[in-house]
């Protein structure tokens, strides 16, 4: 197990940090957060096996392959997954979406994902998907996110606007709180490497 972490560290790029306790707590957003260094009162020590694995931790080598093979933003691969599964690779939605980025049966066929619920393919389809619709949509951020909930047809349709359902609105606020903080996240531990 501590091979395991200690890789997964090094790709993170916190090896220097491997053996310091980890530190979680969940904001009124539902965006969870992980220090070495609490600064906040909020923050309640863990145990590596407890949850860090779960989240992220166990997906993060994918994401970054996924993330350079497509040139699709590592926080924002993070940020869907978060509002589309939580992190849960058996996630299963009313409407048959699959897997961690909850790819329809369709559009997975569509992706080559012949195994939706496999980690590594649903990552890889979702990346995939992502990178089409930054393309399709001269890289708008809120289009793209509101693209991945409703469909690109209805954000055409809509004279390239956010399409104005409930549910698609609340998605791209949710999309793009998380991928702030995983941003920031990605911003703060930059710079404690840069200062190591």
């Amino acid at each position: 197990m501590l091979k395991v972490l200690s890789a997964i560290f090094l790709v993170l790029g916190f090896s220097a940090y491997a053996n310091a306790d980890i530190y979680k707590f969940v904001d009124k957003d539902g965006v969870i957060h992980f220090t070495n260094v609490p600064v906040d009162r909020r923050f309640k020590a863990l145990g590596w096996e407890e949850e860090f694995d779960r989240y992220i931790g166990g997906y993060e080598i994918v994401i970054q392959k996924m993330a350079a093979r497509y040139g699709v933003e590592s926080s924002l691969i993070k940020a869907v997954i978060k509002a589309e599964s939580n992190f849960d690779p058996s996630a299963l939605s009313r409407k048959g979406a699959i897997g961690l980025m909850q790819l329809m049966p369709a559009t997975a066929a569509d992706l080559n994902v012949s195994n939706p619920y496999n980690p590594h393919e649903n990552i890889e389809g979702g990346t995939k998907y992502l990178r089409y619709l930054t393309k399709l949509f001269d890289n708008d951020l809120k289009l793209v996110v509101a693209a991945y909930n409703a469909g690109e047809n209805a954000v055409i349709r809509y004279g390239r606007n956010v399409p104005p359902y409930k549910e698609t609105k609340e998605y791209v606020k949710r999309v793009t709180t998380y991928l702030a903080s995983y941003r920031r996240e990605a911003s703060v531990a930059t710079g404690r490497l840069a200062r190591n």
